[in-house]
């Protein structure tokens, strides 16, 4: 058997056909003229005519340096750390009114053997006492080399005496004033 023939497709069919052609044509010639807009946008004000990537400039604020105590070893020394994470210690100054200061290093480890000769013999109470410090801090944040500190407040008690025994000094506590 033979196929039917389709039939010859009528003039408005031609027309609609073509009119489909045309608007293909004219969204891929709006593609192409966007395209060139972009790469004339992209090497615009490059003399070399050398693509360059742009630059991405974050803008952060600089945080001030808060510290933190913890307390190690039941009270014999407390490790003084930034509460920053982006924040690392170069050194750290801890001052008591009228004291030599106590240089702490990068690692901020306070001992009670180091505090013990600054504080008054005649305070020596088992009852929780505390003292302003003063500390001064360099350190580093986002590569940057700055400075920090501020009044802290550190407590403290002294455990023993009696007959025999003589006192130790407890760290108790380390907070901001």
């Amino acid at each position: 058997m033979t196929e039917p023939r389709p039939s010859e497709p009528t003039a408005a069919e031609r027309k609609a056909r073509r009119r489909m052609i045309n608007l293909g044509e004219a969204v891929a010639i709006g593609a192409l003229i966007l395209s060139a807009l972009g790469l004339w946008n992209g090497w615009r004000g490059h003399d070399d005519g050398k693509l360059r990537p742009s630059t991405v400039v974050e803008q952060k604020t600089a945080v001030p340096l808060a510290l933190r105590g913890r307390i190690e070893d039941g009270g014999k020394a407390i490790t003084i750390s930034p509460v920053d994470p982006s924040h690392a210690l170069d050194s750290l100054t801890l001052t008591i009114a009228g004291k030599s200061p106590i240089e702490l290093g990068s690692d901020g480890k306070l001992t009670n053997s180091a505090v013990e000769p600054a504080l008054e013999a005649s305070t020596k109470s088992k009852q929780i006492s505390t003292v302003p410090v003063m500390i001064a801090a360099r350190y580093i944040e986002a590569g940057v080399d700055r400075r920090g500190g501020g009044t802290y407040r550190l407590s403290y008690r002294w455990d023993g005496g009696g007959l025999f025994g003589g006192h130790s000094l407890r760290l108790v506590g380390f907070s901001r004033r």
